[in-house]
């Protein structure tokens, strides 16, 4: 059994609330905010607004913010009133979000998202199709870049377009793309890093994905093509492990399901063994299990998800001990403000105020 670091009750030594480096990406605390698609970009162009600032600035604590996925270009789109990060109305927003987390004295990172087809019924992309893909996720990361970002995150985790062509079951192509599966994702880091000087690139990885995290219409599923078996693994291996010939800051990777309720920690150990650069676990975590893995040097950094919907002031609340609050699942993805930006930084105390 792992021992923890006993600190103070005001925080003291805790491993969460020391400062790292994640490449280039310099964090007081080891407290990720972990992507949240929250759907509040309710307009036709699909631009951030004075929600999404106030929502990430009350967020500002956090060592660093991993903002929600933000698709890369239109054929991106899968789901509806989430940003993208494709145009010039798209950045100039986003750079009222992080000139605000900036000011408050925080770090936040993009997302960058594709969802692509349907599983089932999705066309194989052509070569042609592929290299506009790739180069649109350059174009994406170099808008991230103006929008005043400190860096961006690859999103190939899910079920969506990345996810699919690493999975062995879905990926039957007989080029390139098929018999080295890693190699669309390889191109897409290469062509978003190059908007960036250093290290300021991460990718997300979920190997342990499964029926479980999968929809509720897909649960019934007797085909369900994601299964976190030893060939999944193994591939995912080969994945990590290739990622080191390229300069990321960081390998944001989500574990299996908790159960009973602790995360699964030598899931994580078994990728920290094959990368050699900074590595960000999320997946069920708190502030006992997040200080666990970071002590035991499994982890650099544990991001949240949940958590940070309710608790703006999250790391605070690690630091002193405080109960966490809980969110409500019916505003996850809708209710405008509400559920949004209207959660107290303490409890019993005012509500923020809203923009308007």
């Amino acid at each position: 059994m792992m021992r923890q670091k006993q600190g103070s009750e005001f925080g003291g030594n805790r491993p969460l609330l020391g400062p790292v480096a994640l490449g280039d990406l310099r964090l007081p605390n080891r407290v990720v905010m972990a992507p949240l698609t929250r759907c509040r970009a309710t307009n036709e162009d699909l631009v951030p607004t004075d929600l999404h600032t106030a929502y990430y600035g009350q967020r500002a604590s956090a060592g660093l913010i991993v903002a929600e996925g933000s698709w890369v270009s239109e054929r991106a789109i899968g789901f509806p009133n989430v940003p993208g990060i494709y145009n010039e109305r798209q950045a100039a927003a986003w750079s009222r979000v992080t000139d605000v987390v900036h000011a408050l004295g925080g770090r936040i990172v993009l997302q960058l998202w594709y969802a692509g087809a349907d599983a089932r019924s999705v066309r194989e992309l052509t070569p042609a199709d592929i290299g506009r893909t790739v180069a649109e996720y350059g174009a994406a990361s170099e808008n991230a870049r103006r929008a005043g970002f400190d860096g961006v995150e690859i999103a190939a985790n899910g079920t969506y377009l990345m996810a699919r062509f690493l999975n062995p079951r879905l990926n039957r192509r007989t080029d390139a793309y098929g018999t080295h599966r890693d190699r669309l994702l390889f191109e897409v880091v290469d062509a978003v890093t190059a908007a960036w000087d250093g290290r300021r690139v991460g990718v997300r990885l979920s190997p342990y994905w499964t029926i479980d995290d999968a929809p509720s219409a897909d649960r019934s599923r007797d085909d369900y093509p994601y299964t976190a078996d030893e060939r999944t693994l193994v591939g995912h291996d080969t994945v990590v492990a290739g990622l080191n010939e390229h300069p990321l800051a960081y390998l944001h990777l989500r574990g299996p399901a908790p159960r009973n309720p602790v995360p699964d920690i030598d899931a994580i150990a078994r990728y920290r063994k094959l990368f050699d650069g900074p590595l960000i676990a999320n997946h069920g975590y708190d502030r006992e299990t997040g200080d666990a893995i970071v002590e035991a040097g499994i982890a650099d950094a544990v991001s949240f998800a949940r958590l940070f919907i309710a608790n703006p002031d999250l790391v605070c609340r690690f630091a002193l001990g405080r109960e966490t609050a809980i969110s409500d699942p019916a505003t996850h993805y809708s209710g405008g403000a509400r559920g949004y930006v209207d959660h107290p930084i303490w409890p019993g105390s005012r509500t923020p105020p809203v923009p308007r």
